[in-house]
């Protein structure tokens, strides 16, 4: 059975969530408090891996409202599941009557019941025929009545009209039967009685309606029988919300006697699941003690160490770490080292980061538990799954869930990095208000705080696949990467040399900027190269790369390699023909300096220091954002007025400068 979808009422902070489709995995997204977990506890409460029971109001009835309003059959939470061909299949050989039936319901209230509803048809029966029969019935016993004597004439009348009364009660199939039978059965002793028969014809009426009401309590049993049948096929749901608990060094005659005292702890039991998932039996172990056999203990130490390494390196991708299992008589440590550091130092799980602590016994738990355990065929619910993790683990852990589990998963968030923005159809989003409470919508719905997870999530990734390529070309500014990409496009167009196509140029979003963004896509493993403004910060920061050992010096290129006689300072602006960038300067700005009287202090090297020193002396202030946006409006319609040949030379023979460094980065 396949959750299809749910809705919550009356739980909690929700009055009513309203439907909520559920796909293989969903996300259910929003802030805190917005009742993302009381969503959670509700749908677990429909099959509780610990048991089915009744709610309690006092704790669970929303608490704004009167307690009075609820009683057991106060609705709590109806889902929607699909089934299997193979249920579907068997679902008809238990109740024929639902025959075709794909989906069914399954729903809960606060008491200790739950309810099933399979869309089958109602058993086919029509009142109205009945009691017209039963009156032609009633007349063919009368009119035998009226040849008796006359007490076996009024007995057998008093009869006919109790069952004529009798054979017509009842809304249902069902009800109709109860009421039926008896009235047949006594219609039946009344004609024996009075030693009469019907007609052939006026019997078989008789018959039909006692075949119909033999039949139907079988139909209604059978009923009962399919919906126990889909109660027992409904999964259980697994709830994790606290942090699983495995110790790094455990005492296994102790784990034995608390087991076999049925006393064990939390952690014991977590103990237990790690032995399953590397292949271990803490009663071997401590056998082959007894037999002092420390080869073969050593030998199965080793293998379940390498068993779960290469588990835990297929998921957590931060860094290769390798778990060892060492024992020390009756003492079980599990030991973590970074084989791949200076110093490969061991060191036990409950000195390790929360965060791999969680992940390591998340791992565990549920590897353990999926495999031919206790959640295998299991709903996961996780609330808030990799709270403690980083960033770039929590998208491992998204992976894991993806990839490693067969079963349904439900799970809130509010991390960008846990929504799944290659499936964005997964994502539900929880919102709260005061009146309405909390409610869920399928599409991505709410305030600002609400969404931002998804924002960001979306602004991650277009970033990603607008600006960061394999081979990248950072540029100082956003204007830096207008001009350029419209020049080179340009310039490509006309067979001349534009930047390689291989090259993604990349934004830093300033000057200062570089560096971070220098790292950030060199520890990716991507290819990178710089064009600087030729200043002196900036060859300041090419030094600090340099030194850094984040790049390489011949990976930067400056402004200035554009000319042939390189000026001591440039920008990519100085490129572009000074008039031309002039006359762009008073069109983007003309309403501002309409009257108004623009001196440029030619001893500033770069053309728009000039414009920013001239527009503060008239305290105006100046973007250059504003006159880049015309040059590419230009360069659209009319690239020869704004791209004369002299800049056109000096744009191609930079970008041949570029070019030649990425093929020399390549070629190493």
């Amino acid at each position: 059975m396949e959750l299809k979808s749910f809705r919550v009422r009356n739980f909690r902070s929700i009055n009513d969530s309203g439907e909520i489709d559920v796909s293989r995995i969903t996300a259910l997204l929003g802030r805190n408090e917005s009742g993302k977990s009381n969503i959670l506890r509700a749908l677990h409460s429909l099959n509780p891996a610990d048991g089915f029971k009744a709610l309690f109001p006092i704790k669970d009835f929303p608490r704004h409202r009167k307690l009075s309003e609820c009683n057991d059959n106060t609705p709590v939470l109806d889902s929607t599941w699909q089934l299997t061909a193979y249920e579907q299949k068997h679902l008809a050989e238990i109740w024929p009557t639902a025959h075709g039936v794909t989906e069914v319901t399954v729903g809960r209230r606060y008491g200790d019941k739950r309810y099933v509803g399979i869309d089958a048809p109602e058993y086919s029966f029509d009142l109205a025929t009945i009691k017209a029969d039963a009156r032609k019935i009633d007349a063919a016993v009368k009119a035998k009545a009226s040849k008796l004597a006359d007490d076996a004439k009024a007995e057998l009348e008093r009869a006919s009209n109790a069952f004529v009364a009798a054979i017509g009660v009842g809304l249902t199939a069902a009800k109709w039967a109860t009421s039926a039978t008896p009235a047949l059965a006594a219609l039946r002793q009344a004609l024996a009685t009075a030693d009469t028969e019907l007609t052939e014809a006026q019997d078989q009426k008789v018959v039909a309606l006692e075949e119909m009401a033999e039949e139907i309590p079988g139909n209604e049993a059978a009923h009962a029988k399919a919906r126990g049948w889909i109660i027992e096929r409904l999964p259980k749901f697994m709830f994790l919300e606290d942090y699983p608990e495995i110790k790094g060094q455990q005492d296994i005659a102790q784990f034995l006697q608390r087991k076999s005292a049925g006393t064990p702890t939390p952690a014991d039991i977590n103990f237990e699941k790690l032995c399953k998932v590397a292949g271990l039996s803490p009663d071997q172990l401590q056998t082959l003690l007894q037999q002092k056999d420390q080869e073969t203990r050593g030998q199965l130490a080793n293998r379940a160490g390498s068993v779960v390494t290469a588990a835990i390196r297929k998921r957590w991708k931060d860094r290769e770490l390798k778990v060892r299992f060492n024992l020390d008589a009756e003492h079980f440590d599990t030991l973590i080292s970074d084989p791949n550091s200076t110093y490969d130092v061991e060191v036990n799980l409950d000195e390790r980061s929360r965060g791999f602590q969680w992940f390591f016994a998340f791992y565990v738990v549920f590897a353990a538990d999926t495999e031919d355990g206790e959640a295998e065929g299991a709903i996961l619910l996780l609330d808030e799954p990799g709270l403690y993790l980083h960033a770039r683990s929590q998208g491992d852990l998204l992976r894991h869930l993806e990839e490693d589990f067969a079963n349904q998963i439900v799970y809130t968030t509010h991390s960008p990095f846990m929504v799944p923005t290659h499936q964005l159809d997964w994502v539900r989003t929880v919102n709260i208000a005061e009146e309405a409470g909390t409610t869920v919508s399928n599409d991505p719905t709410g305030d600002a705080r609400t969404l931002f997870p998804l924002q960001a999530a979306l602004g991650y990734d277009l970033a990603q696949s607008l600006f960061i390529g394999p081979n990248n070309l950072v540029v100082e500014g956003v204007t830096d990467f207008w001009i350029l990409s419209a020049v080179s496009a340009h310039l490509n167009d006309q067979g001349k040399v534009g930047l390689d196509e291989r090259l993604t140029i990349t934004p830093a979003g300033g000057a200062q900027k570089v560096h971070y963004m220098v790292a950030l896509l060199t520890s990716e493993q991507l290819k990178v190269l710089v064009l600087f403004d030729d200043e002196k910060d900036a060859k300041a920061t090419r030094d600090d790369l340099v030194k850094g050992k984040l790049i390489r010096s011949d990976n930067v290129v400056f402004a200035s390699e554009a000319f042939e006689v390189p000026p001591p300072e440039a920008d990519i602006e100085d490129i572009l023909d000074p008039a031309v960038y002039e006359a762009l300067v008073r069109e983007a700005y003309a309403k501002e300096l309409k009257g108004k009287a623009l001196e440029l202090n030619t001893h500033i090297p770069r053309i728009a220091r000039r414009f920013e020193a001239a527009f503060d002396a008239l305290s105006i202030s100046f973007h250059k954002t504003r006159p880049t946006r015309l040059f590419l409006q230009k360069m659209a319609t009319n690239p020869s007025s704004v791209l004369p040949t002299g800049s056109e030379r000096q744009f191609e023979r930079l970008c041949k400068t570029i070019n030649a460094a990425l093929e020399k980065h390549l070629a190493r």
